[in-house]
């Protein structure tokens, strides 16, 4: 039988922890903000050492999902989910199933969709004890994987970075390290690839490194020299936190845009960048292309992939307002993508909390 406990945190409308004796879950649910309507979120299984560690790395997402929803003019909130397991073999349907009845006892104020460690298959089995799921296969009118549309949105969040900082927007004429052979940071790398630029990637899976040091321009280094190597634009594609103390110093790199989400271990680390004259572009920002695809899904229309690509376009759009606020207000991008999402959430908290359409233009 499923238990769960609620965890008091300031500033989260709910964080909830489900355990499962019969199908061994353990997971948490954490709803940060729903000012601007349903908590739209992300399901992550990670190995994690401990449940405080599961915790902290919700709490971050989960405020990450607030903020990136209303930079991206979604109509809806943030939230996030992670299950404690090993994706070697915890993927079984009963602990699915499981978590699928926990995202229920909710209500819908929190709608899932993959991420780290999950797939479709996982999600169609939440979706035997859920409606609140998102992302699931085409063929039952669903928006899909995410992934490509991350990439999609990241690859037009660089052409704005490419112009800010170097005053071009030829992507192949820039050198690029990606941290993080994923499905999007696959994708990313193959489609800088086929543009013709020069590309310096790593990753944990040998296997993936050995199927991209085969694209023309590609070339694979050890994990703990990516952060030296000499190049334009460094992009973190794996796990956050891999902005800090340690590795900034040594980065020679001129931009920051990846697909990671919280890639700055602490909000300072912002400044650390700013410092040494690195270009950050917000990864709520950059990333939202996966958040957009699957929110155009929850509109009462339905989905529709032309919408979802006009919007993901937008991300351009967006980062230049970032880029023109933070030089305007002398601010870093950091601090400036904060404040167009705080505005947002004010502006809705003003109308006594009643939810805000989405208001992205549609071409």
């Amino acid at each position: 039988m499923l238990k769960i406990r609620e965890v008091p945190v300031e500033g989260y409308e709910t964080v909830a922890v489900a355990e499962d004796p019969e199908s061994s879950l353990h997971a948490i649910i954490a709803i940060h903000d729903t000012t601007l309507g349903p908590a739209l979120g992300g399901l992550r299984l990670w190995k994690y050492e401990t449940e405080e560690d599961a915790l902290t790395d919700v709490l971050r997402l989960a405020r990450g999902m607030t903020y990136k929803s209303a930079c991206a003019n979604t109509g809806l909130g943030g939230g996030k989910a992670v299950i404690i397991g090993d994706s070697e073999t915890d993927l079984t349907e009963s602990r699915f199933r499981a978590m699928g009845r926990f995202v229920e006892t909710l209500g819908g104020r929190y709608i899932t969709a993959e991420d780290v460690g999950i797939g479709i298959r996982e999600l169609e089995w939440l979706r035997k004890e859920t409606r609140y799921v998102t992302g699931l296969s085409r063929r039952v009118g669903s928006s899909g994987n995410p992934s490509p549309f991350t990439a999609r949105g990241v690859i037009r969040g660089l052409f704005a970075c490419a112009e800010e900082r170097f005053g071009t927007s030829h992507l192949d004429r820039l050198r690029y390290t990606v941290q993080g052979l994923g499905q999007v940071g696959g994708d990313v790398v193959r489609c800088l690839s086929m543009l013709g630029a020069t590309v310096t990637v790593t990753d944990i899976n040998e296997e993936r490194c050995e199927e991209f040091a085969a694209l023309p321009g590609v070339e694979v280094v050890p994990a703990e020299e990516i952060y030296s190597v000499d190049c334009d634009v460094f992009m973190p594609c794996a796990l956050g936190g891999v902005l800090n103390d340690e590795t900034i110093p040594i980065l020679k790199a001129q931009v920051v845009a990846g697909c990671a989400n919280n890639q700055l271990l602490r909000s300072d680390h912002a400044d650390s960048l700013h410092a040494r004259g690195i270009l950050y572009a917000p990864d709520f920002i950059i990333n939202a292309g996966g958040i957009i695809n699957v929110s155009v899904e929850v509109r009462e229309e339905g989905y529709d992939e032309r919408t979802a690509v006009r919007k993901i376009e937008n991300i351009y759009d967006g980062l230049r307002e970032v880029f023109e606020t933070a030089r305007r207000e002398d601010l870093t991008p950091a601090k400036a993508a904060d404040r167009v999402a705080e505005f947002r959430l004010e502006q809705a908290r003003n109308r006594n909390g009643s939810p805000v359409k989405d208001t992205t233009p549609n071409s």
